[in-house]
């Protein structure tokens, strides 16, 4: 299908001349298209997705870090398979020690514990269930159902379990300490669906620590947790008349009318909710009609104040979403502004309210370098992103301190406390980023990444130069230009390298060494090149807009994705794909000689360009003459599918005095070193004009 050519390590870095009929050639996608995913990259006159309803009740042992659930799974059956079987994932099993995971990549899990306990499977309706033995296999539990389930049936599937937390870190869910209690950050907490669709049936790549591929549907939730915690879950708060105080609902309600962050749970509010409080007197015994002893004495108890509830539950609904997470602590400050946003309700039953973005983080947070600024930050990223690209479609969006796991779920993510000035920009709008991508476009974490933190890095990029007039541009860190900003210039180490795995490798295979090099930076940067120098910020922008709304809520793969941009885009990008995502082929122009038609500077000039490179990009020729005048030539990818030399013929006046390639170094040249000539040659004089 591809071609890579032999490859150097630096010093040296030299490739074969590039092959025009290899880099040209049609290219074969991975995945046919047909009545499920067109040639055109959109979804199919008979695409189908099945669905996953939950209702979730957990509650959280502080005593003994646990957290012990029970779910009824609604599950629909859209496919035109009956399905005999149901697949699980279990993504607490990857602390089992012995795990896969322990294997495959074993200085992430230094954290073991129980994994996920299974208490009961069954299957059907209340009062007439099913016991079903489950089958464990590592991160993913197989139910063989009493009868298989047909074409456009559903059933409920409940599940009891309980699992001890990690510690901190812990893999993305944990239990942190702060000066004001424990923070838990609470995610792939309760037994989630596989995916069943159609590319493989069931999808049921083990959990090794690269993320997910879920399916969407309505979650409804509750947190059962102590009384003076705060509980920020993914989702509309459906019941805060019975977890907050008036105070707390009034500051809501003030957020919800505020372009500025309101403070609806302030450091003095922490301070009293964690201060020891004096034991509550004990209720009055209930009286029974049991017989007692006569006793004559008076008891009074009018004055007896009834005892604070040990726990609250909060109740949470999430519509249309592939996931839900939350965080829980006594020691969360907790501010919002409203976000500018159409209203949406928050459960069928409810009422249309504001939608917040919120921020919620112990006081080790606090600064105007730190979380002061988060839910600014939240509502730039949120706006931003739904007017340039897809509406924000959930309730509320919550940055959320702890640990510093960097992680992303539908409407919240979970950032780090200690995060400052431009590294908590960029991690705030690099999570939320993940709401479009791959929260609202479902693709498939577990085997390509490029598709979530690629897709998601370009935006951000995008972001940075827009928030407060370039306050954090360009996007500099770990996960786009790390060392000087310039993306054309921070790219060629990972061209050059030979060990660099290429886009389309399998998530799994790429080292830490690679993940931020390739899958972010590489991912983000190519679709830079596509928008900025292939196909230009307009074409660029409508085919992506119809991308992300054509695969909203579903399943896209990297052949929807190259076939929908070529289409819509109106170009043949084939060479590129092949070179960007199937290998690491970079481009490499350089300026041959300069001379003049019959010698004569005044006849125009003759410029040879040699392409050595195997990306043949469009380029840029930029010629000045001996007067100091410029122009400048867009030398186009079509110029190479037959030769790797031209010769171009300038008109002018004039000796040139400096001709450069790429004189704004966007592309990623791996060899600068000959783009330029810069040396006026000698004209030789007609002897008509010596006399």
């Amino acid at each position: 299908m591809a071609h890579t050519p032999a490859r150097a390590a630096d010093p040296g870095f030299s490739v074969p001349a590039p092959d025009p009929a290899r880099i040209f050639a049609p290219l074969a996608y991975p995945d046919v298209s047909g009545v499920y995913r067109s040639a055109s990259g959109l979804r199919g006159p008979a695409a189908w997705q099945n669905r996953a309803d939950y209702d979730i009740r957990v509650t959280i042992d502080p005593a003994n870090k646990t957290v012990t659930g029970n779910e009824v799974i609604t599950y629909t059956n859209n496919s035109p398979d009956e399905l005999a079987v149901l697949w699980l994932q279990l993504d607490q099993n990857i602390y089992r020690e012995g795990s896969r995971a322990d294997f495959s990549s074993p200085e992430r899990h230094v954290h073991h514990t129980d994994g996920m306990v299974i208490e009961s499977v069954s299957v059907g309706e209340e009062g007439k269930s099913s016991p079903v033995v489950p089958i464990l296999s590592d991160t993913r539990m197989q139910a063989v159902l009493p009868q298989p389930l047909q074409k456009g049936s559903k059933l409920k599937l409940r599940v009891v379990w309980h699992y001890t937390i990690p510690g901190p870190w812990g893999g993305r869910t944990a239990v942190t300490p702060s000066k004001n209690g424990d923070i838990y950050e609470i995610a792939q907490f309760y037994p989630r669906m596989d995916v069943y669709d159609d590319i493989r049936g069931w999808d049921t790549a083990p959990y090794l620590g690269q993320e997910f591929y879920l399916d969407y549907g309505d979650i409804d939730y509750s947190v059962t947790v102590p009384s003076n915690f705060i509980v920020a879950g993914a989702g509309a708060l459906l019941n805060p008349d019975e977890v907050l105080t008036k105070e707390q609902q009034e500051r809501l309600a003030q957020a919800g009318k505020s372009d500025e962050r309101v403070m609806i749970r302030t450091q003095a509010d922490v301070e009293a909710a964690t201060t020891p409080q004096p034991a509550p007197v004990p209720a009055p015994e209930v009286e029974t009609k049991t017989a007692k002893p006569a006793d004559n004495t008076h008891k009074d108890n009018s004055a007896v104040t009834p005892a604070a509830p040990v726990v609250k539950t909060w109740h949470f609904r999430m519509n249309n979403t592939r996931d839900v997470a939350f965080m829980a602590s006594a020691a969360f400050l907790w501010d919002a502004a409203k976000l500018d946003l159409p209203p949406v309700s928050p459960a069928p039953d409810k009422p249309v309210a504001p939608r917040l973005a919120m921020s919620v983080y112990p006081v080790e947070g606090v600064g105007s370098h730190g979380w002061d600024r988060s839910t600014s930050y939240v509502k730039h990223a949120i706006e931003y992103f739904s007017e340039k690209w897809y509406p924000y479609p959930w309730p509320n969006a919550i940055n959320a301190a702890g640990h510093g796991a960097g992680m992303e779920y539908p409407g919240i993510v979970f950032d780090g406390m200690d995060d400052r000035d431009p590294e908590l920009f960029w991690i705030t709008t690099h999570e939320l980023g993940h709401g479009w991508f791959p929260m609202i476009v479902g693709s498939n974490e577990r085997r390509n990444a490029f598709m979530d933190e690629g897709f998601n890095t370009f935006i951000d990029a995008l972001a940075s130069d827009h928030f407060n007039h370039g306050e954090f541009a360009p996007k500099r860190d770990a996960e786009y230009a790390p060392d000087t900003g310039k993306p054309a210039d921070d790219i060629i180490k990972t061209l050059k390298d030979p060990a660099a795995p290429v886009l389309m490798a399998p998530v799994e295979t790429v080292s830490e060494k690679y993940r931020h090099a390739v899958t972010y930076f590489k991912g983000a940067y190519g679709l830079t090149l596509l928008r900025e120098q292939i196909l230009g910020p307009e074409r660029f922008d409508r085919a992506f807009r119809r991308y992300i709304a054509t695969w909203a809520f579903h399943h896209p793969t990297p052949s929807d994705f190259f076939r929908l941009m070529s289409s819509e885009a109106g170009e043949d990008l084939s060479w590129f794909w092949r070179g960007w995502y199937f290998n690491n082929w970079s481009p490499d122009y350089a300026v041959g000689s300069v001379t003049y038609v019959d010698n004569d500077p005044h006849k125009g000039a003759l410029v040879r360009v040699v392409n050595k490179g195997w990306l043949p990009l469009p380029v840029t020729l930029q010629v000045t003459w001996m007067d100091g005048s410029s122009a400048r030539i867009i030398i186009p990818t079509e110029t190479w599918l037959l030769r790797n030399e031209i010769t171009l013929q300038i008109a002018g006046s004039q000796s040139i005095r400096t001709a450069i390639l790429d004189p704004d170094r966007v592309i990623p040249d791996v060899d600068r070193s000959n783009n330029s000539f810069s040396e006026v040659p000698t004209a030789v004089v007609p002897s008509s004009a010596a006399q």
